[in-house]
């Protein structure tokens, strides 16, 4: 993105606008915080109630929950300690401890050589390790989707076994469909034998242990995550700051290259918005769909090419105060359409009132228009009830209660045509002097929390003169949760 040395560098009549931050979740809270403590207006706009996106924390009836299981963890120093100096002692260190189930059974993840073998078999894992070898003979060339990059490393059944069934539980596609490049994304690093040595840990050393992504502790707000954006927000309206909620962009009117004035929509009124410059997180294919004019026939449909994985969480309340002792659970069986469970209470004691009492989040991965989107609320808890069940964890009868969230556009899908869509998105949004989008779903990027957050960093870095490309700005390899 082009860069002026001076926020208010333009003609005088725009020096007193603002720079306008579109969403409030990690990414636009910190591009709003960064310019507040650099004395720049800024105003946020947010189509929900409330701050953090996907980040949030929902609470009910005194239990609060994850929308999907927020580990803070990063090597991003500017992050590290944005993130301890809003909460301090409430920035909890907790343990990491999850499992596979698979087939009846339960996997320690990361994968333990013994508990491996003995719920797999001699025979199945002899057949995994022919698999591999005849995969390293013989690989698939070339190397175009997610099934193919996967079964290249790790052989066939193995694919098969922890791979496919929660990949495409994920995203309602077929591992076929799925890119290649979304493996080498978010799996680059891990092989056969990196898995190794985390099944040995201490076999290589000098090698810094384990793999980051399999780090046995993370930071966790003591009151979920939702805690430390609310912190956020509270930080950037103390410099001045502002932040307007239930504004829904509807239009964005350019001109020029420049971005002249944003349209909300607040309590029914269309609201107009002037701006200096504009920091996105919106998601962007509709960011693109409300330019005003409109871009070319040819960007709008590289646009309308990206699609969204939806996402919805049925939090249950069970009379029971030691349930499992996971963080979470990825469940890799057909048999129930539920993805994950995620063990509130293990993540943070704060998040269930009631020490005799627990809180399971059981999360659905689908679209917005199929079937169980638009299940009723009660028939979605009286699913996940049943679910719980069958996977051995909970005696339904003492589930007290459940209360279910939808997130639309939770996970940004790269399937065919999303990356040759993105590099016509790019090109053309390069074109405007003072807009940046940043964020997952500002830049099309499944990335972690902390890469949008340093992406903001870096776009308010922007504006006082630097040169950073924010599409550049990825995932670590050494730390990611991979294929998770």
């Amino acid at each position: 993105m082009h860069a002026a040395t001076d926020p208010h560098s333009q003609a005088g009549e725009r020096a007193e606008e603002p720079v306008l931050v579109i969403g409030a979740g990690p990414a636009g809270l910190t591009a709003a915080y960064e310019l507040a403590r650099r004395s720049v207006p800024v105003l946020v706009v947010e189509a929900d109630d409330l701050v953090g996106g996907l980040a949030r924390t929902v609470e009910y009836r005194g239990f609060r929950f994850d929308i999907g299981g927020h580990r803070f963890f990063t090597k991003v120093p500017s992050v590290a300690e944005l993130w301890h100096q809003l909460l301090g002692p409430d920035l909890l260190s907790r343990p990491r401890l999850s499992r596979i189930y698979y087939q009846g059974r339960f996997f320690a993840y990361p994968l333990k050589p013994l508990d491996t073998l003995g719920n797999l078999g001699l025979l199945e894992s002899l057949r995994i390790l022919v698999s591999y070898l005849w995969r390293k003979l013989f690989p698939i060339r070339p190397e175009v989707s997610f099934e193919e990059w996967v079964s290249n490393r790790f052989g066939r059944r193995l694919y098969e076994t922890f791979f496919r069934a929660y990949t495409e539980k994920v995203w309602g596609i077929s591992c076929r469909e799925l890119s290649a490049q979304w493996a080498a994304q978010r799996i680059r690093g891990l092989s056969v034998r990196t898995a190794l040595l985390n099944m040995f840990p201490g076999v290589a050393p000098g090698r810094g242990s384990a793999l980051k992504t399999l780090t046995e502790r993370f930071d966790y707000p003591r009151l979920g995550p939702g805690m430390m954006w609310e912190a956020l927000a509270e930080a950037c309206r103390a410099l001045g700051g502002k932040l307007q909620l239930e504004s829904r962009v509807t239009r964005i009117f350019h001109e020029g290259g420049r971005v002249e004035a944003v349209e909300v929509v607040k309590d029914g009124r269309q609201v107009r918005l002037s701006a200096s410059r504009v920091i996105s997180t919106m998601p962007l294919r509709d960011l693109v769909q409300a330019l005003s004019p409109p871009p070319p026939s040819e960007v709008r449909a590289a646009a309308a090419r990206l699609r969204y994985r939806d996402f919805l969480v049925v939090a249950l309340i069970v009379e029971n105060p030691e349930i499992f002792p996971d963080n979470w659970i990825y469940i890799h069986d057909d048999s129930v359409r539920v993805g994950r469970i995620q063990n509130f209470k293990n993540w943070s004691p704060d998040l269930v009132p009631d020490p005799q009492q627990s809180c399971l989040g059981l999360e659905y991965f689908c679209f917005e228009d199929d079937d169980l989107w638009s299940l009723p609320d009660g028939v979605l808890v009286e699913l996940a009830r049943r679910e719980v069940a069958a996977i051995g964890l909970v005696d339904p009868a003492l589930v007290r209660d459940g209360r279910v969230v939808r997130m639309p556009k939770a996970y940004p899908m790269y399937d065919a045509g999303s990356l040759e869509a993105l590099e016509v998105l790019q090109g053309y949004l390069e074109g405007f002097e003072n807009l940046q989008p940043v964020g997952r779903n500002g830049m099309h990027k499944y990335n972690n929390m902390d890469h949008s957050m340093l992406a903001a960093q870096l776009a308010v870095r922007n504006i006082f003169g630097e040169r950073h490309d924010l599409w550049s700005v990825n995932s670590d390899s050494e730390y990611l949760e991979e294929s998770r």
